[in-house]
């Protein structure tokens, strides 16, 4: 067998294991027939004819993409910096690779741009309090555009939002200020509701003499019985009216 021979065999042999591919569940192969798509293939066991058909291969397990952070100049013009996470995963392998040059580029371009844009719609308060509803918003966005790439963006989640040392002490100010306000707001409340009680038990009081004759000896009993020295406490000419009264009876 000579030099040639042996040579034939083995770039036979290399093109026919070459044929083979092997795609996992989670892979398939995008076949292209001499430039044009021609199929899309796998998962398990395939066949790539060499020189005549190319296979890219594409994940369709969930992307979990970075999104670095973002200068944002929220609404109320407060500078911040904002980044996320973007999870996406492909679902049409076809158009993830004939659409778009690269489309793990290409959504996390459109991630930081559509970050940018929709926070800066927004004011400081939103960003930090409606989380939520921005992620939402994003989502939606991302998940439009991305679209015509057989891309489905599942969801968006914003990290942080970091704020210069300045606007951190405005906030804190603001946060004190507005317990001050409630704490007064309560207080008044008692103050109302303690006001109107009283009028009341002073209107039943004055309507009935005899409630304000046991009222008063109530009061003598109990400073009686918590202090030990000798208190002066005026008698009212109208308690001894009473026994008055109950005399020119008899």
């Amino acid at each position: 067998m000579g030099y040639f021979t042996i040579t034939s065999i083995v770039i036979i042999a290399s093109l026919i294991l070459y044929a083979f591919r092997v795609l996992r569940e989670y892979e398939r192969g995008v076949i292209f027939l001499l430039g044009r798509f021609y199929k899309v293939k796998g998962p398990g066991l395939i066949i790539v004819i060499p020189f005549v058909q190319q296979i890219v291969r594409v994940s369709l397990r969930t992307i979990v993409m970075d999104v670095p952070s973002q200068d944002v100049i929220s609404r109320d013009n407060v500078s911040v910096k904002v980044n996320a996470v973007v999870y996406f995963r492909v679902v049409d392998p076809e158009k993830a690779i004939i659409q778009v040059e690269n489309f793990l580029e290409a959504t996390s371009q459109l991630a930081q741009t559509t970050l940018r844009s929709v926070l800066g719609q927004h004011e400081l308060d939103e960003m930090l309090a409606q989380r939520d509803k921005l992620n939402a918003h994003i989502q939606g966005i991302l998940d439009q555009q991305t679209d015509v790439w057989g891309i489905k963006v599942s969801n968006v989640e914003i990290k942080h939002v970091d704020l210069n040392e300045s606007m951190i002490r405005a906030i804190a100010k603001q946060a004190e200020a507005e317990r001050e306000r409630r704490a007064k707001v309560i207080h008044a409340e008692g103050e109302h509701q303690a006001a109107t009680k009283l009028t009341e038990a002073a209107t039943i009081l004055a309507g009935e003499e005899q409630a304000i004759q046991l009222r008063y000896l109530q009061t003598l009993n109990q400073i009686a019985g918590e202090n030990n020295s000798t208190i002066v406490f005026p008698f009212p000419v109208d308690f001894l009216n009473q026994f008055f009264k109950e005399k020119k009876k008899r």
